[in-house]
């Protein structure tokens, strides 16, 4: 009996040892701290989905800043809605004064930020624009000024053509002019060139020669 009793008690304590080895660990997990912004505090918005809405809602630039020079009445900083034309930031400067050009502005023109324009004078040395960004065309859209005086009897076409106010049908017409009559002798027999007014010679006699 003794015996029996003594296998008996063997198998209860191997029973038990196995029913506790085969329950499960209780290990705590290590908790997890995010941050998230306040706005997303408690609404179930992930960190990402909280950044992507707040940067939509930022939304594209709504303004331009021009720096406007020249023959205006205000020259200066002005701040104009995006997709304003140069016509806008010369409104905004106070207008064109009577001694401007309108020919050296393209009014038209949409408007980049960051820009300067500038409205260049009658009778006066083209005035050439500041660096500004990629994209802004300068002087407010017109031909640059050439770096040194154009000689009227050696010029191309091409060269002639990039003097103010003369596009390829006068450049044509100088050349005419220069083959009937031999030579240029002074800047003013520009005058005598079909379509050269007083107002386009008093632009041209500062940037070319004889």
């Amino acid at each position: 009996m003794v015996g029996v009793a003594a296998v008996l008690a063997v198998a209860v304590l191997v029973a038990l040892l196995l029913v506790w080895r085969a329950q499960p660990s209780a290990e705590a997990a290590p908790a997890v701290h995010r941050s998230l912004p306040a706005s997303a505090e408690g609404s179930g918005v992930t960190p990402t989905a909280a950044t992507t809405a707040t940067t939509a809602a930022a939304g594209p630039t709504t303004e331009v800043v021009v720096h406007v020079v020249g023959a205006v009445h205000h020259p200066g900083l002005v701040r104009l809605p995006a997709g304003s034309r140069v016509a806008d930031a010369v409104r905004a400067a106070g207008g064109t004064t009577a001694s401007a050009r309108p020919a050296s502005v393209n009014l038209a023109r949409l408007l980049v930020d960051g820009e300067q324009l500038v409205v260049q004078r009658r009778g006066s040395a083209p005035l050439v624009a500041a660096p500004g960004p990629p994209g802004a065309v300068g002087s407010a859209g017109a031909t640059p000024a050439p770096s040194a005086p154009v000689d009227l009897n050696s010029a191309t076409l091409e060269a002639l053509d990039g003097l103010p106010g003369i596009g390829p049908v006068l450049a044509q017409r100088i050349l005419d002019w220069r083959t009937a009559h031999g030579r240029f002798s002074s800047v003013d027999e520009l005058g005598e060139v079909s379509g050269i007014g007083e107002a386009t010679l008093a632009d041209l006699r500062p940037v070319v020669t004889v």
